[in-house]
């Protein structure tokens, strides 16, 4: 991080959260920040579920919500980027205050409740996206919906043409009772729908499930078996915790999902324990408490075929990209792997 983005981080931590991140995204859009461009080598380039891409290191959902700043954040050296989450309907989310700082644990609490701008505006973004990048949407349900099952299949519906990659989200703790979603027979059915809108659009989109930290070894065995038999493209392993274990910031009793350092140990085991149950036969995407290039590279060691991260751009700002995804490439190196596929999984079992 150069003295000018630790100057604007610094800026940034005075504001309210929610604040700061809408003047960071206006930033981008107005081209006051210095981006890299894409960031690839040999080894470094990889492909997630038949998508090929530049670096394994990707940027997660929430961060743009309603594909505001695809043009500059394809430019910031993100192997790939997910937009979102989108509901069918327009939602205001949850009352503010909603988003707030741990400092002294680098971590944040949400609860948003999948404020956006609906799918109808988000796919006219998505229709002018730029031709670089490899762009994916979080698929959400509104809050009030009759049938949150069938909200996820109405939004990749009218965005799916101009993605690459879609995401069943059904992880969010902030909407009341869509961690339900998870159970075997909700989330047979859920899928079923998602993939027949997909089996009818121009072009065959991947498919992602998001899946909670908060789950029991029995849970994840499950979910990795209804995702393998549904026939779906991969899992992201992890959303947000519910957790506060070993928490010392002043905002720790807030309600809402943990994300950031405190998340790192507990989605990491998930992650190691999903790739277990699916015998590295499902491309897994690991997420949680990644801000430093030994974080990003154990993720895939356990089993994650590529990385996501979104609170660690919050306390290293989006210099860390770079360093992450050269991190990445100089141990790869020094373990002796030519390529990023050869490392998936070969530090799995000292997460079990």
């Amino acid at each position: 991080m150069n003295r000018y983005e630790a100057f604007g981080l610094g800026l940034l931590t005075r504001l309210d959260p929610e604040r700061a991140h809408g003047l960071s995204l206006m930033a981008l859009r107005t081209g006051l920040v210095a981006l890299p461009g894409e960031i690839t080598s040999p080894r470094l380039r990889t492909s997630l579920a038949g998508i090929d891409l530049p670096n394994p290191v990707g940027l997660a959902a929430g961060f743009d919500k309603n594909a505001t700043a695809l043009d500059p954040l394809t430019r910031a050296g993100f192997g790939f980027i997910e937009v979102g989450a989108a509901t069918p309907r327009p939602q205001p989310g949850n009352p503010r205050p909603r988003l707030f700082r741990l400092p002294e644990d680098r971590a944040v609490i949400n609860r948003f409740g999948f404020n956006n701008e609906g799918a109808a505006a988000i796919a006219a973004r998505l229709a002018a996206r730029p031709e670089r990048g490899v762009i994916g949407l979080n698929l959400g349900a509104n809050k009030d919906s009759a049938n949150r099952a069938q909200d996820f299949a109405e939004v990749l519906a009218a965005t799916g043409r101009w993605i690459d990659f879609a995401t069943v989200n059904v992880s969010s703790p902030n909407t009341e009772k869509l961690r339900d979603l998870q159970g075997r027979a909700a989330l047979e059915s859920l899928l079923a729908g998602v993939l027949e809108v997909r089996d009818g659009l121009p072009r065959r989109v991947p498919v992602f499930l998001k899946i909670a930290p908060d789950l029991t070894d029995d849970e994840i065995a499950e979910i990795g078996a209804v995702a393998l038999a549904a026939g779906i493209n991969g899992v992201i392993a992890t959303n947000t915790t519910l957790s506060r274990d070993g928490l010392g910031g002043a905002a720790r009793g807030e309600a809402g999902g943990l994300s950031g350092a405190p998340l790192f140990e507990r989605s990491t085991r998930v992650l190691a324990r999903l790739s277990r149950a699916t015998e590295g036969r499902l491309p897994l995407i690991g997420v949680g408490g990644i801000s430093t290039p030994d974080q990003a590279y154990e993720k895939i060691l356990a089993g994650a075929s590529a990385v996501q991260l979104y609170t660690g751009l919050v306390f290293g700002g989006l210099s860390l990209v770079g360093e992450l995804v050269r991190g990445i490439e100089d141990r790869l190196l020094r373990d002796g792997f030519a390529t990023v596929a050869e490392a998936v999984g070969t530090g799995r079992e000292r997460w079990l």
